[in-house]
C-alpha cells in the first residue's frame, strides 16, 4: 500500500506488494494534525510516507523540542514495530532564516517489503534502504533529498515565510516515483483576496508551482535527472475565488465598506439583505469570513463550491487529481468538541490535495484498480483533527507499472 498523508501540519505514502496478485495498494494522504495509527493498523500499508508542515507549530522556537519526541513515541508505538527501516527528515533549524521551511518528510518500510530504494541526489544513483535513520536541523547537506525555500519576494506581505518543499526519489517493484512534500502561501487577508478575481494570492501560488513544474531548470521537471512520475502532496493553501464566492452567497445583499479613520483603508465590508430588517449575511474583515449559514459549505459536501476552485485549472496539463467528493479541507474548528465546525476565519476551501503528474496518473488509473480499490477522500469527517482535515487517495500499484528491470539500472534509467 502507497500512504500518502500530510500534516504536525503530516500526508503518507504506503505500498504492499501482493505476492500472489502482484499488486500493491497505494493510499496517499494530504493533510493531517494527529497521524492516526489506526489508519496504519486498518490498512496495514508497507510504505508510508509522512509529509509535514509547519514541524513545531506556529510557535516552533517552544514546541520544537517535541517534535523529536513525538517521533520516537511514534517509532516505539505498537502500531508501528514492524517497520524496521525509517527515514525521517525533519527541518528544524529554525535560526536559519534563509533555509527554514518547517518542513518534515518521514518514510517507514515494513519488514516484509523487499528491494525498496531510495535516490542519493548527488551521487545520482538509487541506494538499498537499511536501518533506522533521523535527520533534522540543516538539511541542505543531506543528499537523499532535495529541499528549497520559496523566494521572500514570492510573498513579499510575509516577513518571514517558511513555504517551500522537500522532494525524495524512491523505487520498488520495477517502479521509480519522485514524492513531493509541498506548502504553498496562504491568503493573508480575506479583504485583499476579495478585492480581485483571481486574487494576487492566487497569482502567487501559481508563480510558486509552476517553479516547480515548468521551469526547465528547476526541479521537478529539470534535465539533471531521468523523469519519473511524481505526486505532489501537501498543504497548498487554494482558495476558493473569494470575489466569486460573495457574488454568489450576497448576490441580493447591500455592501457597507468600513474604512479606518487615519489611513482610509478598508477594514471591513458589511453584506445586509435588503429587506428582513437589513440582516447582516456576511461580514468580512482581515481574518474575519463570518456567514451567516456555514453549513452551505457542507451540503453536498460542498460540491456547489468546486465551481470556485479554479487555482488548479492553469495546471490541468501538467498536474492532475481525482474528483473531489469531500468537503472544504479548511478551516475547522480546533476545539476538540466541535469536528464538524468551520471557523469562521477564512472562507472554506479545498487546501489540502494529492496531485499527481501525467505519468503518476496512468499508474493510478491502471485497468486492475476497480472502483473499491480507488477512493480519494477525507479524514476524521466528524472528529477534530484541527484546523485541516486529512484527506487520502487510495489506490492499487501495479508491480513492474515502471520501465522494466528499472531497479536493475544504475541511476535513473527508471521512468
Amino acid at each position: 500500500v502507497i500512504d500518502l498523508v500530510r500534516r504536525l501540519k503530516l500526508p503518507t505514502l504506503s505500498v504492499t506488494p501482493c505476492t500472489q496478485t502482484h499488486l500493491s495498494d497505494t493510499i496517499l494522504y494530504s493533510s493531517w494534525d494527529d497521524f492516526s495509527l489506526s489508519t496504519v493498523q486498518s490498512h496495514r500499508p508497507h510504505f508510508i510516507a509522512v509529509h509535514c508542515q509547519e514541524v513545531g507549530g506556529k510557535n516552533y522556537e517552544a514546541s520544537m523540542s517535541h517534535v523529536d519526541c513525538f517521533v520516537k513515541e511514534l517509532l516505539s508505538s505498537d502500531a508501528m514495530k514492524e517497520y524496521n527501516r525509517v527515514r525521517v527528515y525533519l527541518d528544524e533549524n529554525y535560526k536559519s532564516q534563509e533555509h527554514f521551511t518547517a518542513l518534515g518528510s518521514c518514510y517507514f518500510l515494513h519488514e516484509s517489503l523487499k528491494n525498496i530504494q531510495q535516490f542519493d541526489f548527488k551521487a545520482k544513483k538509487f541506494k538499498k534502504v537499511v536501518g533506522k535513520e533521523i535527520y533534522s536541523d540543516t538539511l541542505e547537506s543531506t543528499p537523499m533529498l532535495e529541499k528549497e525555500k520559496f523566494p521572500q519576494d514570492y510573498f513579499p506581505e510575509c516577513k518571514w515565510s517558511r513555504k517551500g518543499f522537500i522532494r525524495t526519489r524512491w523505487a520498488l517493484a520495477d517502479c521509480a516515483f519522485d514524492l513531493v512534500n509541498i506548502h504553498l502561501f496562504h491568503d493573508a487577508s480575506n479583504i485583499l483576496a476579495w478585492e480581485k478575481s483571481p486574487s494576487v494570492y492566487s497569482g502567487t501560488r501559481q508563480k510558486a508551482l509552476a517553479l516547480q513544474t515548468e521551469h526547465p531548470g528547476l526541479r521537478i521537471t529539470d534535465q539533471r535527472f531521468e523523469k519519473v512520475p511524481y505526486f505532489v502532496f501537501g498543504d497548498f493553501n487554494f482558495r476558493l475565488d473569494t470575489r466569486q464566492v460573495v457574488e454568489s452567497l450576497c448576490s441580493t445583499a447591500t455592501m457597507q465598506t468600513v474604512r479606518l479613520g487615519d489611513t482610509n483603508e478598508v477594514d471591513k465590508l458589511i453584506f445586509r439583505e435588503s429587506e428582513n430588517d437589513r440582516k447582516v449575511v456576511l461580514q468580512l474583515e482581515k481574518k474575519l469570513f463570518n456567514y451567516i449559514n456555514q453549513d452551505v459549505f457542507r451540503e453536498n459536501n460542498g460540491t456547489l463550491f468546486l465551481q470556485f476552485d479554479s487555482e488548479l485549472s492553469c495546471f490541468k496539463e501538467r498536474l492532475h487529481e481525482l474528483e473531489i467528493s469531500f468537503p472544504p479541507s479548511y478551516p475547522y474548528s480546533e476545539d476538540s468538541s466541535q469536528g464538524k465546525q468551520y471557523m469562521n476565519t477564512r472562507c472554506p476551501a479545498w487546501c489540502d490535495r494529492v496531485l499527481m503528474s501525467a505519468t503518476a496518473k496512468d499508474l493510478v488509473l491502471k485497468p486492475e484498480n476497480e472502483e473499491k480499490n480507488l477512493v480519494y477522500d477525507n479524514i476524521g469527517p466528524n472528529v477534530c483533527m484541527g484546523d485541516h482535515k486529512p484527506v487520502y487517495l487510495s489506490f492499487r500499484l501495479t508491480t513492474g507499472a515502471g520501465k522494466a528491470n528499472a531497479n536493475k539500472h544504475k541511476c535513473c534509467n527508471v521512468q
